[in-house]
């Protein structure tokens, strides 16, 4: 891997990215059906949280790596052969 010129990125976005990463990962042990879902689901979550969580609401951040933490756990089991998609409002604050 190169060096990058970009910004370093903090403790939480490298969890944040390799949590991504491992997502991505336990959709490759899955069947090729399957693994289209997993990423899918994985992506859409994301990039819809990336767009709705404020970058400041640190709580929540910790919270939902926690909850994805679980997740991976579950979806790296080989009994696993999906992972269900969960839609759950999150509470409007104010952005800065």
């Amino acid at each position: 891997m190169g060096a990058s010129t970009g910004a370093k990125l903090s403790g939480m976005q490298k969890q944040v990215l390799g949590l991504y990463r491992g997502f991505l990962r336990a959709a490759r042990t899955k069947s090729p059906e399957e693994r289209r879902q997993i990423e899918s689901i994985v992506s859409a979550e994301f990039r819809r949280n990336s767009k709705l969580v404020d970058r400041k609401n640190f709580i929540y951040i910790e919270y939902l790596l926690r909850r994805g933490k679980k997740q991976l756990d579950q979806l790296s089991s080989p009994a696993t052969v999906g992972l269900s998609y969960l839609n759950v409002d999150y509470p409007q604050t104010r952005k800065s």
